[in-house]
């Protein structure tokens, strides 16, 4: 039945489907970054022809060995993307400015925001059939103490804190705005903590693993983080394209563990100690006072502890992604699998020095 749906709404013949789904392209942003990247080969494995868009500079390392098409574009030049969609029957716009800290937000929202808007109005000028966008739990409500939030706990946007989850919160809502005034068939998935191999930048939770796996953190903060494989959202995303329900969301999560948890398995992993000490949060919010002062000054990338992020970190941010189980048969593996590959790879490729 699921076939024949895709069949219909594909315009794909169901005497051949799977030739013919074989030879659709896909388009997708973000293939140069860390999730864009597991995505990207997850479709190259089920035989997609897929056309990436990479920006002039971008780092192209996880694009190596890869068959993929790739053009150059950028979210924030809307004129570079509707020759860019030209062919495409199905978008997967995974592509995110994502910090946790930024001297000047304004290009954060441009990408995000502007850019979302923008890649979703090309592509229903394209023609674009199928679209998963690729949001974050940042947007998402949170519960009290240890209980997991899911799709509708309420949230509004005084609930997002900084401007990477302002900036998401906004695009999220541009997207389900453009699904009903363009008829967009757009589905969205909110993607956890994902962490695994490949995150050459690193993301901000990268840096997190990074940092603990070097033996950098001697102390932690009483919070809980929802922790996947990377992989897994990729799958998630795939499921979400197959199965999902137009203008509907969904969460891709892995297992909620604290903070002290994850510290103690990563130490496991390297053989390290793991940090004892727990610091209240008042006590450690001058120091990021301190270090974003400092790296405005000396105009570093990002400093090693942020208010806003001690500001998330006083809830626990926990998820179910049971409806994601449910609707689309989505599954994730333990979050110490996830571990052991983030700091498995951080090793292999030079991130850790001598320490781990």
């Amino acid at each position: 039945m699921q076939n024949l749906y895709l069949s219909a709404f594909f315009g794909w013949k169901t005497g051949n489907d799977s030739e013919q789904k074989k030879r659709s392209m896909i388009f997708i942003t973000g293939a140069t970054g860390f999730v864009g990247s597991a995505v990207l080969r997850k479709l190259i494995e089920r035989g997609h022809e897929v056309r990436a868009m990479v920006r002039p500079a971008s780092d192209r390392r996880n694009l190596d060995g890869l068959s993929v098409e790739v053009v150059e574009g950028d979210l924030t030049e809307p004129a570079t993307l509707g020759k860019a969609l030209k062919g495409c029957r199905g978008l997967f716009h995974v592509a995110a400015d994502y910090r946790l800290w930024a001297p000047d937000p304004a290009p954060m929202f441009k990408a995000n925001v502007e850019g979302t808007r923008a890649i979703m109005l090309a592509a229903g000028d394209a023609g674009v059939e199928r679209i998963v966008y690729t949001s974050s739990v940042a947007t998402l409500g949170l519960l009290p103490g240890d209980q997991a939030s899911d799709e509708e706990t309420p949230v509004g946007f005084e609930d997002m804190i900084g401007p990477y989850k302002q900036s998401k919160f906004l695009a999220e809502a541009e997207v389900r705005a453009l699904a009903d005034s363009e008829g967009l068939a757009v589905v969205i998935v909110n993607p956890s903590m994902p962490l695994g191999p490949r995150d050459i930048k690193p993301t901000p939770t990268g840096r997190m693993i990074v940092g603990a796996a070097s033996g950098k953190m001697p102390a932690y903060v009483d919070t809980g983080l929802n922790v996947v494989h990377v992989d897994d959202v990729a799958e998630g995303h795939l499921l979400a394209f197959d199965k999902g329900q137009v203008g509907e969301r969904y969460i891709l999560g892995g297992e909620n563990l604290s903070l002290k948890q994850i510290l103690s398995t990563i130490a496991d992993i390297t053989g390290g100690k793991a940090p004892r000490l727990r610091i209240p949060h008042n006590l450690i919010m001058p120091v990021a006072v301190v270090a974003e002062a400092w790296t405005r000054l000396t105009g570093g990338s990002e400093p090693f502890v942020t208010v806003d992020g001690l500001r998330m970190a006083k809830k626990k941010m926990y998820y179910s992604h049971q409806k994601a189980a449910r609707a689309l048969g989505y599954a994730s593996r333990p979050a110490a699998k996830a571990l052991r590959d983030a700091v498995r790879w951080f090793r292999e490729n030079g991130y850790l020095g001598k320490t781990a």
